[in-house]
């Protein structure tokens, strides 16, 4: 039994605070939680004393890649080392962001199940993954390896992570049977281009036809998973809300049609705004992605707050991988100094409404009795200054599922 004693504590739930507060932990959960004068301490217990720091739920990223490490075609089909170094450095990503305090993260295309077993069973040091493998598109879509506009595909021989292909809508039904048999926890999709994709195949060029995106929806909810697409704008964005799809990814012209706003709030779809990569993008080498990134960056700001006014839950990730693994706190940045929201509402983006986007939130997310012992407690006032996340310094302890992972105080 451990117990956490001294911490100011946020809640994950409302964005609440606690001063000196007390947290017990049995096993994997939390006992209890309260006022320091409202508990008894349990006699025997291991004391943490974080007098002067931050209580937090452990951090959630929804959008990762955390197999990539760049956007090159060597990169994307496994070419540029040996299988053994290249799992060694996903291995080596893999911890560091539980280091940062990041306890959860989604992958968007590119782990396959053995890293989320290997985690499971403690072979090696990681966060709870959610896995996507690979994302679905027709031929010609990000998926699709024999064009320029791969995005998270994997290369031709893998069979842990299949092609993401599918033309039609039995294949796709077919295509996410697939992805499920092969252990994937959410659906990911592509209805549009995106800022990276190959020239002519931009953020308003459709990808599925409805009839396609919507079998996909469908076949994915009676699965039991819940679908992440893909979307920057124009029709194929708007084929993925009216679709149903879970989270729109990216949605950088959702400005553009308040009413797709209105029926994401209506409808309880997420909007993951991924803004960390388009600040990356702004200065891509290729001449097309650096133009369509600063065309969009006005309006993807201008698509957060009108998200955020009209009730959208925005949540956090960071599209990482493509250009190697900044810490993922640059997104709460992002949000706060590019985006202008509030420092509370983007640490609950990061715990409570993102473990509800995932579907996780009966276990994360939040610091309650009975949800799982994720915690991390940090120097530092995050509600003053969310940039302290990014410090790997400043993340002074680190427990997932009760265990503690980092311990530096």
């Amino acid at each position: 039994m451990k117990v956490l004693t001294g911490a100011t504590l946020f809640d994950g739930i409302a964005g609440q605070t606690l001063e000196n507060a007390v947290v017990i932990v049995e096993n994997d959960r939390i006992l209890a939680v309260g006022p320091a004068f409202s508990i008894s301490l349990p006699p025997e217990a291991e004391v943490f004393d974080l007098q002067g720091l931050m209580l937090l739920p452990g951090l959630i990223d929804v959008h990762d890649h955390l197999g990539h490490n760049d956007y090159d075609l060597m990169d994307r089909w496994e070419l540029d080392a040996p299988n053994s170094y290249r799992n060694i450095r996903t291995a080596k990503v893999l911890e560091e962001v539980l280091d940062m305090g990041y306890t959860t993260v989604r992958d968007g295309g590119g782990l396959d199940i053995g890293f989320k077993q290997a985690v499971s069973e403690g072979i090696m040091s990681g966060p709870r993954l959610a896995l996507s493998l690979s994302l679905i598109s027709p031929t010609g879509g990000l998926s699709d390896i024999r064009t320029p506009s791969f995005h998270c595909c994997p290369r031709p021989t893998s069979l842990t992570l299949p092609s993401g292909v599918a033309d039609g809508p039995d294949a796709v039904r077919a295509k996410v049977r697939e992805m499920c048999r092969l252990g994937a926890d959410v659906i990911k999709c592509a209805s549009t281009g995106g800022a990276s994709s190959r020239d002519g195949h931009g953020p308003f060029d459709r990808e599925f036809n409805k009839d396609e995106l919507e079998a996909l929806v469908d076949e994915a909810h009676n699965q039991g998973r819940r679908v992440m697409c893909h979307a920057l704008g124009g029709q194929g964005l708007r084929q993925a809300v009216e679709a149903g799809v879970d989270s729109i990814e990216h949605g950088t012209y959702l400005n553009r049609e308040p009413e797709l706003l209105s029926a994401m709030a209506e409808h309880n779809i997420y909007y993951v705004p991924t803004l960390l990569v388009y600040v990356f993008h702004r200065d891509n080498v290729r001449q097309e992605v650096r133009i369509r990134a600063r065309a969009l960056y006005n309006e993807h700001i201008q698509s957060v707050q009108q998200a955020q006014d009209a009730g959208v839950k925005v949540v956090a990730g960071t599209d990482a991988g493509g250009w190697g693994h900044p810490p993922n706190a640059r997104e709460l940045e992002c949000l706060v100094n590019e985006a202008g929201l509030d420092t509370k509402q983007v640490l609950l983006a990061a715990t409570g409404i993102a473990a509800q986007c995932l579907g996780w939130e009966k276990d994360i997310g939040t610091i309650e009795k009975g949800k799982l012992a994720d915690l991390i407690a940090v120097k530092g006032d995050p509600l003053k200054d969310i940039g302290i996340l990014t410090v790997k310094e400043n993340i002074k302890l680190v427990l997932k599922g009760g265990t503690v992972h980092r311990d530096i105080r």
